[in-house]
This record gives C-alpha cells, structure tokens and sequence, in this order.
C-alpha cells in the first residue's frame, strides 16, 4: 500500500500509493514512520488513486508518545500502519485500569476504547459542547455512569455537585445507593417527590460578596453598605452583654446625624420617632429619661415642637445620646455560631440604610433601596425556604451534611426561574470552593462541580466590577490547586464567560452548527485538523471531537447511551399528534 516518501512539508507527509487503495476505512487511521532511532506518527488525512497525504501529529521514543513533531521523519523511513501497542500510548489503554477511565470507543477504530488519564481530565476543568439533540447529556451520564458504576475501580473519595438544569438526571444514578462506599442524594429547590431533599443554604455563610449577588448589586458602593449589615445583624441578634453597648452606639450616633441633618424640626422629630420605633433598647427609646436639674422628661416629650418649629430640647437631647458613644463599629470582630434569618437580615439592611444616610441623599436611596426590596421580594417568596435553617452549622459542618457520605449529589434547578436559578449556582459554588480553599491539607477534599446549560450562568457578567471577581472565573483560574473543577456542559459557548473557557483544559465536543460557536471551537482546537473540525457540523448524535490534556492527540469517540437515560430526549410529535 504505502510506496516511497514523495515529499515532507512542513506539517504534511506525501507518500506514494503503491496499491492504488483508496478506501474509505483508512481515511484518519495512523502510521508510523519508523527509523532506528524513533518513531514519527502520522495521521492519513487524504487519498486519492495516486497519492496518500499525512499529517503528522506526533512522535514515540522509549515507548512515549509526544504531541507535536520536533524532527521530521527521513525520506527513507520505514512506513507501515500502526501496531495495538503503539494506538494505546495514543488513544489510551484498550481496558479498565485504576489511573484511566474507558468513556466511549474510537470511531476510526471500530473495537478499541478511548479511555482517559484520571488525573489529566477530572483534575483540570472541562467544557462540554453542543447542540441540543447531539449527545451531551448522555455523554455526560455515561461519563459519570462508567466512573461510578461500570468501572471496578470504586472513586469512594470524589465528590461531584451536579447543577441539574432542568432535572433531567435526578433518577440516573439511584444505583450509586447500592455499591458500597458510594452514594446518591437528589437536592431540589421545591421538593415533589419522597426521596427529594431541599437545599438549604444558611444565610450566616453569607459574606458582603454573597449577599451581593443574592441581592444582584448593580454598583460597588452598595458592598460597604452590606458589610455594615453583616455586623448589625450580629449585633441585633446576640445576646451578649457587649453587644448590646454596640447597639446604643449605633442607634443613638443615627439619631444624632439626624439631629444635625439641617432639617426642620418637625422631619427631625418624625424620623426620630420612627427609628426609635423599630430599633431602640431598654436604655434607649422613646420612654427613657432624660434627667436634668428638677424636671425628668422621656425622650419622646423632648421632641415637641413650638410655634415656631422648633425643637427646643434638642441640646438636651444631644446630650443624651453623646453618653451611649462608647465603642467604634469598625472594631467588632463577628464570632461564630449565632444563627440569623433573612427577617433578620432584612432588619438590619433596613437600619444600616438609615444610618448611612441614605434618606438624606435621593440618589443614594434608589440605590440602596432597590437592595431591601430584592430582600422582602425573596422572603415574601417560596424561595425563602432555602435559607430557613435553625441550626449552627459550621461551614465544614455544611459541607459533611450536604454530601452525607454521597459521592454524587444532583441539584434540581428546574423550579426556579434563570436569574434565581444563576444566583444559587453562584452561592452554592462560591461556598463549596471557599471549603477547599481553607483545608489545612491543600487539595485533600477534591470537588467536582458539573454546570448542565453553562451559559445560563457562566457570563461576562459585572460581578467583577461590583465584587471584584465572577466567581466561576475564579474557580477555573484557582481552583484546580485547591481541588475545586469546573465542567461546563453548554449548547451555546459564544455565550459562555470567556475568562471561564479559556481556562478549561479539556473539551468534548458534539455535533455544532452556529458558526460563532464553530469559531470559538476552532480557535481552542489549534491541534486539530481542519478536515476534523467540519466533521463536527455532521457528527452522529452520541459521537464527539475529544481533545485537550487528557487526550494525547484530538479524537473522534462514540459515546454508548448510559443505562438510564437522562429525561433530554426530543418530544415524540408522531406519538403526540396521532
């Protein structure tokens, strides 16, 4: 078949076609250009009755295949069509071993596997592509369905979060409950069935960065305000002697930024009379006593107004709440294990509001308003229920819980509508990668989050100018060090954050047919052929373009259907109509 070396270009090999084959089940096999000192790997990339033309892809030397070609090979090297041995240093072992997982079959070589290094693809963060119908939810399941279950190698250890956008997968691995050492638990949002759990995320793990996307901030400014939140919830809601000090101070300071606000008398006494009727204490309120020479008065009776306007006590009330000045806010260090609600949460946003002086300025109030009305609109709605917890749970305490010995658990999304849907994507995220990220032991605790439809949530969004950062950008940039890896299944990856794919190392990619998503696959892709690449506007539904670091050389591989298929199929109309 293979004749004499006709000409070697820069990245092509043209060899003679001495048979005149030109069957199509050649087409992307590979040889081998052996010489004594080493082995060239070419890919057979066209053939017509004449010629045979290669690509090279690689080189083997002491039984190591290296992507790339660094010399080529010599006109006259031995050329033959690969060996057993030679396609498994390429496309991975044949069968199951402890350090690889068998995902699908070659579809150039009808009976061998496409298996892929354990540490190469499930410790980098990966990207999974196509359009709807094309296989990635199968894809997805039989990935997950043969490291669990098919695979003699039981992962007891690994931990994958599944965001499950529309609840397709909550019945696929219930089988997880029968193997030892492994365990399946279906988190919901809105629960319908027995065997569902609700998720729950305790607002107390809640920082100023949270809450400002619980919330959906718009503006920078609005985080010192959150922050002031975070310590008069702590202060509203303990019980501790010290804390009650740090209350009058922050009240009675309020009520004398209102006393030199420059209003009249009557707003004076009538915004006084309504803080002091929401936030007050045992020593501070409107019925505490204001002594002075032969004459006590309650504070309430010192907010009259005369004739002309005015406030005639005011000095006496200044005076008054100077003696409640005794500590600085900035100096509270909050403690844990006090429990708080979105009630309470809710009061204290609404007092740190007034007492950042926010009713004074009109523009800063529709700021920071639009902040407690987002608050009341989630607490006056089901949704509520995810942040009802009345227990202290520490954040590794959360962490145990949430997993409950499973080594898979599936968050049904599909109640909630797209922007709750992404905030709790982004909470649940941020908390699961701050736990690894304080583990004494960096990286002993990994966590596989799986995002089903990425472009929903993973966005050039401003987070990173409210916050600082988006969080899934983050994790794709840090996490791999602490043990935290994305994979994002998406249909549209022009949408998806470009910070967040440009970070996945590997890909697995179905059938695609817009060309901006065709672009940004070709421009990921820069190893893979073009002819390869147009394959993939017509690949079969469960077939796909693998690459990236856990495959040596781009590969088409065809995934099986996994044993319980995920409910993604497409609506029968034949059955339906007739």
């Amino acid at each position: 078949m293979f004749g004499k070396i006709l000409e070697i270009d820069e990245k092509n090999v043209t060899i003679e076609n001495l048979k005149k084959e030109t069957h199509s089940e050649f087409m992307n096999c590979h040889i081998i250009f052996e010489e004594p000192s080493k082995k060239t790997v070419g890919e057979i990339v066209k053939m017509d009755d004449n010629i045979i033309n290669v690509l090279l892809i690689g080189e083997i030397e002491n039984n190591v295949f290296s992507a790339g070609v660094v010399k080529k090979p010599a006109t006259n090297a031995l050329v033959r069509i690969i060996n057993v041995g030679e396609l498994e240093l390429i496309i991975g072992k044949n069968s199951q071993s402890k350090d690889s997982l068998i995902i699908g079959k070659s579809a150039v070589y009808k009976t061998f596997n496409v298996s892929i290094p354990i540490n190469s693809f499930f410790a980098n963060h990966s990207c999974i592509i196509g359009n709807t119908g094309s296989g990635k939810s199968c894809g997805v399941s039989r990935i997950l369905e043969n490291l669990f279950i098919q695979s003699i190698y039981k992962p007891k250890n690994a931990h994958f979060v599944l965001f499950d956008a529309y609840g397709e997968y909550k019945d696929s691995f219930a089988k997880l409950n029968q193997i030892e050492g492994l365990g399946f638990k279906k988190y919901t949002t809105k629960v319908v069935e027995e065997d569902e759990i609700l998720l729950k995320i305790p607002p107390y793990l809640l920082g100023a960065d949270d809450l400002a996307i619980l919330l959906s901030a718009t503006d920078s400014t609005q985080i010192p305000v959150l922050e002031k939140t975070l310590k008069l919830v702590y202060i509203f809601t303990s019980t501790d002697e010290k804390m009650k000090e740090y209350k009058n101070d922050i009240i009675a300071k309020c009520l004398l930024d209102v006393l030199t606000s420059g209003k009249s008398g009557s707003q004076m006494r009538d915004q006084i009379i309504a803080i002091l009727s929401h936030y007050n204490t045992e020593d501070l309120n409107l019925e505490s006593i204001i002594r002075q020479p032969g004459y006590d008065r309650t504070l309430k009776q010192c907010l009259l107004i005369d004739e002309q306007g005015k406030m005639n006590a005011i000095l006496l009330v200044t005076e008054f709440l100077h003696q409640f000045e005794k500590v600085n806010l900035d100096n509270i260090v909050m403690g844990e294990g006090f429990v708080y609600t979105l009630n309470d949460l809710y009061y204290a946003l609404e007092f740190a509001l007034i007492s950042e002086g926010t009713l004074n300025s009109n523009n800063q109030y529709d700021k920071n308003n639009i902040l407690k009305t987002r608050l009341q609109t989630i607490i006056n709605s089901d949704d509520k229920e995810i942040f009802e917890i009345n227990e202290y749970l520490d954040r590794d305490s959360y962490i145990e819980k949430l997993f409950d010995k499973a080594s898979l658990i599936d968050i049904n999304l599909s109640h909630l509508d797209d922007r709750f849907a992404k905030i709790i994507t982004k909470l649940v995220s941020k908390i699961l990668f701050t736990y690894t990220t304080r583990l004494k032991l960096r990286g002993s605790f990994s966590i596989n989050i799986i995002l089903e439809e990425a472009h929903r949530y993973v966005q050039n969004d401003n987070d990173v100018n409210i916050i600082g950062y988006n969080i899934f950008d983050r994790i794709t940039k840090e996490g791999r060090k602490y043990g935290t890896m994305l994979t994002f299944i998406t249909q549209r990856p022009s949408e998806l954050s470009t910070t967040a794919i440009s970070q996945c190392s590997n890909f697995i990619v179905f059938r695609l047919y817009h060309p901006k998503d065709f672009e940004i696959v070709k421009n990921l892709s820069t190893n893979v052929n073009n002819e390869t690449l147009e394959k993939v506007k017509s690949l079969n539904p469960g077939t796909a373009l693998v690459f990236g670091t856990g495959f040596k050389i781009p590969l088409l591989a065809k995934f099986e259907l996994p044993t319980i298929m995920p409910e993604s199929t497409s609506v029968d109309l034949e059955k339906i109509w007739y």
